[in-house]
């Protein structure tokens, strides 16, 4: 073969990784920035489940969504666009289309909990000359990254008078901040420096300093604490009791910020899974509404400690709201009417990959490792070692996919997480994969994932709108 005809070859058969930046027009780079401008709003506001559900309820009514309880408690039949709220942490969206249900939707499904510090039931003491607050994390943290910077408090408090009481206290300028203390490199050469990570940084010992002007004179008992339960209960009505019946998360304050000369990325926070949640939020609010099949967005909590509890993937969620599509939409609602709507659905669980690090290229394997900029990823199978807690999608569907990206030229990419045996995680697609349906894990690669500061680039966070967009309007 010649030259020209091996070059041609080239082109035909090799699968060559394409950066997104290099394929953007000028307006679409204009579209891609503006949309991360957009993201970063959605992310501050975001700071918690119960924040992003209301975010994304919010917008939803903004687009003359209406909540299907209310259509339902009416007996109206005649909306298109529905949505559906539980335990004020957990969000359901559809658009239905114009084939019946039973024949099968497509569901887009993400999370929108985050790993973070959460207040212990018995949280305020005191030691030395400061009042603390006990913390207990939650999900998959390096402990060491939450020392010493600032952290907000947000979240919900029940009072003895069954009255809800919101808080978040440190986002703003004037507001102050909590954090955890560490110890300086001075002092740490036997109490750390020859120790594992996993021995030196303790989960009992993330507690966050709270205050220290006592109250009362030298003779009183736990007066540094008084004085913090003074400071709440002047301002709030909060006795210590409360904080029995209070979910409060201690999270990064900082703001979602550019990364780069460039601001090419973007850096905050709850990226895993905002990132996707925000991306599907915006696709499925552009759907139009004369697509074939019905739409739906499911955003869900607690996958960061395994998708359990009433509020998780591996709850009836999935299954009651579509019931209630079925029900408004005067079908049968039977289990086996359900359960064939169910089995002829598609899913992309929505969820990010860890980007190839450049300082930490040794836990990933090249040829299959996700790279910061080159798209959204379709993740194959996820789980540790041989697979295991993976649904590992079909090879018919991973093609339907890629057949529906590259139709509407979506930049896409595919990639593991990290060497075989090296580690490993799981999503929420084999919960949902359970119920007969396809799914593939699908959505954009971040660096320092499960950190308080994870990095995205714009770029795919807009390729993944796109790619979500392009997945809800594929009527085959």
């Amino acid at each position: 073969m010649n030259k020209k005809e091996i070059e041609k070859l080239k082109k035909t058969v090799l699968n060559k990784a394409t950066l997104v930046f290099d394929q953007l027009t000028r307006q679409q780079k204009t579209k891609t920035f503006e949309f991360g401008e957009e993201y970063k709003g959605f992310l501050d506001k975001s700071k918690t489940e119960r924040e992003a559900a209301k975010q994304i309820v919010q917008a939803a009514e903004e687009r003359d969504f209406v909540n299907i309880d209310t259509l339902l408690t009416k007996k109206q039949h005649t909306c298109n666009k529905v949505y559906k709220i539980f335990q004020n942490r957990c969000v359901a969206m559809a658009v239905f289309g114009k084939e019946d249900i039973v024949s099968g939707v497509n569901i887009i499904a993400s999370h929108i909990d985050s790993p973070r510090l959460d207040l212990k039931q018995n949280p305020i003491y005191e030691d030395l000359s400061m009042a603390l607050m006990k913390t207990h994390y939650y999900g998959g943290i390096r402990k060491y990254h939450w020392l010493a910077i600032p952290l907000a408090l947000h979240g919900t408090i029940i009072t003895s008078e069954n009255k809800a009481i919101d808080i978040s206290i440190g986002e703003q300028p004037d507001d102050p901040v909590f954090t955890v203390t560490d110890l300086l490199p001075h002092l740490a050469g036997k109490t750390q420096n020859d120790k594992k990570i996993s021995e030196v940084f303790q989960g009992e010992k993330l507690n966050l300093v709270a205050g220290s002007i006592p109250l009362g004179s030298d003779i009183e008992k736990e007066r540094f604490k008084l004085g913090i339960l003074n400071l709440l209960y002047e301002q709030y009505g909060i006795k210590e009791e409360d904080f029995i019946s209070a979910e409060i998360e201690a999270v990064p304050a900082q703001k979602a910020r550019d990364i780069g000369f460039d601001r090419s990325m973007i850096g905050s926070y709850g990226q895993d899974d905002r990132i996707c949640a925000y991306t599907t939020l915006k696709a499925i609010l552009d759907i139009k509404q004369s697509e074939n099949k019905t739409a739906i967005a499911l955003f869900f909590d607690k996958e960061e400690i395994g998708s359990e509890g009433s509020s998780g993937a591996k709850s009836n969620f999935l299954e009651d709201f579509i019931s209630d599509l079925l029900f408004v939409r005067s079908k049968d609602c039977d289990s086996r009417t359900l359960r064939k709507a169910l089995t002829s659905s598609s899913c992309l669980s929505a969820d990010v990959n860890a980007a190839m690090d450049p300082d930490y290229k040794d836990v990933h394997e090249a040829l299959n490792a996700a790279k910061l900029g080159f798209g959204v990823c379709m993740t194959k199978f996820t789980g540790i070692a041989g697979k295991a807690g993976s649904s590992d999608a079909s090879a018919e569907f991973v093609g339907k996919i890629r057949q529906v990206f590259n139709k509407n030229k979506i930049v896409w990419q595919t990639g593991e997480l990290g060497k075989i045996d090296e580690g490993g995680g799981g999503t929420i697609a084999k919960f949902i994969a359970r119920y007969g349906m396809n799914v593939l894990d699908c959505g954009p690669a971040v660096l320092s994932m499960h950190s308080p500061f994870e990095i995205s680039s714009k770029a795919d966070v807009y390729m993944t709108y796109l790619g979500y967009k392009a997945f809800y309007s594929d009527n085959d």
